[in-house]
């Protein structure tokens, strides 16, 4: 069981922007193979962090938008975001020491 959520260009503003605290958002698509091989960490770190972070997913290919807001230019692209601004952004695929640093940076105060 996932603990990540989807997220869209509609509810974008208020599940990400208007959140207190962490905020990642794993930016995919599912043609994407390194976007299939990071997923399962993603989905490993929300459940590490639940109740740390709120973990998200979007797909790009349905939310145009929000990703070019963004400047998500290549997937996966993870952005986190510290209550509602963004204060990070990596690209491509990572290991899961290399995110569980970002995690504990923006969750550790």
């Amino acid at each position: 069981m996932s603990n990540t959520m989807a997220v869209t260009d509609d509810n974008f503003a208020s599940e990400i922007e208007g959140t207190t605290g962490l905020a990642v958002v794993d930016f995919w698509a599912a043609w994407c193979g390194p976007c299939r091989m990071i997923g399962p960490i993603v989905d490993q770190l929300a459940t590490e962090y639940a109740g740390k972070a709120k973990v998200t997913k979007l797909d790009v290919d349905a939310n145009q938008k929000t990703a070019f807001k963004y400047g998500v230019r290549s997937i996966p692209t993870i952005l986190f975001f510290k209550d509602g601004k963004l204060v990070e952004t990596v690209v491509g695929l990572q290991s899961k020491p290399a995110l569980d640093q970002k995690f504990k940076k923006y969750t550790e105060n």
